[in-house]
């Protein structure tokens, strides 16, 4: 992240680690756990299903797609996975 395109507001513990990543007292550890391994297998599709929905919705998706520069189809999943896991939550509509 450069200065020019965004600012980052840190927390006092962000601003911690950041200062000791610069000054150099921070060392990388050995783990016996693949990450990689496990972010793969988290992320592997092996499963289609078909869905109906309103082609407003269908334009709406691709059109958001567009902006973010990726396939619709990575985006819709991208959202089913992010309420499945809890990151997006139900909200009341005002009457």
């Amino acid at each position: 992240m450069t200065t020019k395109d965004k600012t980052a507001v840190l927390s006092e513990y962000e601003k911690e680690i950041l200062d000791a990543y610069e000054k150099g007292e921070l060392q990388a550890v050995e783990s016996d756990t693949d990450f990689q391994q496990i972010a793969k297998n988290t992320m592997k599709k092996n499963k289609k299903i078909n869905i109906r929905i309103s082609e407003n919705d269908l334009s709406a998706l691709r059109r958001r797609a567009a902006r973010e520069g990726i396939p619709y189809q990575t985006l819709i999943g991208s959202v089913l996975h992010k309420y499945a896991c809890g990151y997006l939550k139900e909200t009341a509509f005002p009457d």
